[in-house]
């Protein structure tokens, strides 16, 4: 229903308002927020909106136990940081992978070390950017990747 859309400005607003229990996430969402989602995040949202719109409010970055492919590929040609770290939301033994709503976590995309801060607890098993994704996140996009020369 917003497809007709373009202005990525715009776009935010509505990001997960389709969501029952998160309807008003665009309301809470504040710049630099990482957002941690589960298995096969974005899966079926195949637009470029599906992306853009998190942009939009300012968050940088989404870990997720993993992402649906076709969104996966327009996130990293579109410079937008996506990070897999399998079971970050699985609660384990010791509640070493656990992240709840509100925690602040410190992410390193080139090692893929993952810190709950509000915790203190270090998260296994985040995987670092791949060397191409790194240099089109570097570029801020495929078009800039692929015009840049060496």
């Amino acid at each position: 229903r917003y497809l007709t859309i373009t202005d990525v400005e715009k776009m935010g607003q509505y990001a997960l308002d389709n969501l029952v229990g998160w309807e008003d996430f665009s309301s809470k969402a504040r710049p630099g927020d990482i957002l941690v989602v589960g298995r096969n995040f974005g899966a079926g949202s195949s637009r470029q909106q599906a992306v853009d719109c998190f942009r939009s409010l300012g968050i940088p970055l989404i870990v997720g136990e993993s992402f649906g492919a076709i969104y996966k590929r327009n996130a990293i040609n579109s410079g937008f940081g996506l990070l897999e770290c399998p079971g970050i939301l699985s609660r384990s033994d010791d509640d070493s992978q656990y992240v709840r709503t509100g925690d602040v976590v410190e992410v390193n995309i080139e090692t893929g070390q993952i810190r709950n801060v509000s915790t203190g607890q270090r998260i296994e098993g985040g995987k670092p950017f791949s060397r191409v994704q790194m240099d089109i996140y570097r570029a801020g996009d495929l078009l800039a990747y692929g015009q840049r020369v060496d």
